[in-house]
């Protein structure tokens, strides 16, 4: 998998361009449907920021990413609010949540990277934790613009959560065209 894409100020820069008119307002008020306010919330792979702004209206929430670009630009503009240098797979901290949300993040790991990630996001949720995650929806995977990219079915999703968490939903959405997303929330078993 090349994470590189996110190293360099100008993929970065160029990120932010292309994600400017998308944020992740739809997949959070659903989750506000399972996750009581003020409950501490991991976003994982926070980006340009603009849903860790959204989830903060609700949340004590820590925002993370691998890219040291995206971290130091999230740093400067959200002096009060904390962040971690976390990577999606090992999840390396110490602190327990009482939710993680991801948007568009997991799809970067395989399925096996991402079996790993969903291991750890058990061990680092509190009891009955909620995962808010959202995924492109298809079959397969490709290397789009020097990301890897992992597509998931309904199937496919509750074959990798099942055995951790109680599915509460698992639906499709449109983020460009109609079905072309999938949002799994679910609780920690």
């Amino acid at each position: 998998m090349d994470n590189n894409y996110y190293k360099t100020k100008a993929s970065v820069e160029e990120y932010i361009r292309l994600a400017n008119d998308v944020d992740g307002s739809e997949l959070i008020r659903k989750l506000n449907i399972y996750l009581p306010s003020n409950s501490l919330l991991l976003e994982i792979g926070s980006g340009p920021g603009t849903d860790f702004q959204i989830l903060k209206k609700n949340y004590r929430v820590v925002g993370s990413d691998y890219s040291t670009e995206f971290l130091s630009r999230l740093v400067n503009h959200n002096t009060k609010d904390e962040f971690l240098h976390l990577d999606a797979i090992t999840l390396e901290t110490d602190k327990k949540f009482d939710g993680m949300y991801s948007n568009k993040v997991l799809q970067h790991l395989t399925n096996e990277e991402l079996r790993k990630s969903i291991l750890r996001q058990v061990d680092i949720l509190n009891f009955n934790g909620i995962i808010c995650h959202s995924f492109w929806k298809g079959e397969g995977d490709e290397v789009f613009k020097g990301l890897y990219v992992n597509y998931q079915t309904d199937e496919s999703l509750r074959l990798l959560f099942e055995d951790y968490f109680e599915i509460l939903l698992l639906k499709e959405y449109k983020e460009f065209e109609y079905g072309d997303s999938l949002l799994l929330i679910g609780k920690k078993k």
